[in-house]
């Protein structure tokens, strides 16, 4: 039997000012670090002990991962940190408040934006600061892995060669494996995990803070899942 935890981070300072954040590297809020230190309480509670953790480049989760692990005493735990589990790249809505966006192009083009498969925000351009190029973290990406923006669907291909190349290595390995992320990037997990279809995970909502954990078989197909 293995176990996979997905976790997704405490509240940003973007989430709690309703702002579309993407890849921007908002760090966590008071209430974010809190959820942090309950999930870490919560698998201590439930003496579930990962063996081998997962993050992505964003500090918001890392600071997320690096809270939980303090609280369960298992700081020298392994961790790959991987831009493939970046939350989904919002393109030019990123740093613009939800509501006062909604206000000026309708809520159902947010909607449309937000909960579509297939459907990507506005793109950035290639000279504006928020560029993922213009991160050094992302400078050996080749020019075709920096987005402009992205839809879900955009997300769950990039997070699948995450999943095919690490995260099942690791799971062959490991007992228990602890991926703290970003709401789209886990959910493109979620689907892969669960074989959900596009109509079916665009539904699927993923608290923050919220520790979501499968049980596998040998084969890696889940026989089970619950948050913790």
């Amino acid at each position: 039997m293995k176990q996979l935890i997905l976790l997704r981070h405490g509240q940003s300072l973007w989430n709690l000012e309703d702002r579309f954040t993407g890849w921007t590297d908002i760090d966590l809020s008071n209430k974010g670090r809190a959820e942090a230190v309950e999930a870490g309480r919560r698998l201590v509670a439930a003496g579930i002990m990962p063996d081998y953790c997962f993050t992505s480049y964003l500090r918001r989760a890392i600071h997320t991962l690096d809270i939980v692990l303090d609280n369960i005493d298992r700081c020298w735990l392994p961790v790959v940190k991987d831009w493939h589990l970046n939350e989904r790249h919002y393109g030019a809505l990123q740093g613009l408040n939800k509501t006062d966006t909604a206000r000026r192009v309708g809520q159902e083009q947010v909607h449309i934006w937000r909960r579509s498969y297939d459907v990507a925000p506005p793109a950035l351009t290639h000279d504006d600061p928020r560029f993922p190029g213009n991160d050094p973290a992302y400078k050996d990406l080749a020019a075709d892995e920096l987005p402009l923006t992205e839809s879900l669907a955009d997300t769950v291909r990039r997070v699948e060669i995450c999943r095919e190349e690490l995260i099942v290595p690791a799971l062959r390995h490991y007992g228990t494996v602890l991926i703290a992320a970003h709401g789209n990037s886990l959910r493109a997990l979620a689907m892969k995990l669960l074989n959900l279809s596009p109509q079916e995970i665009v539904s699927v909502e993923i608290p923050t803070g919220s520790l979501w954990m499968f049980t596998l078989d040998d084969y890696l197909r889940v026989t089970a899942n619950r948050y913790i």
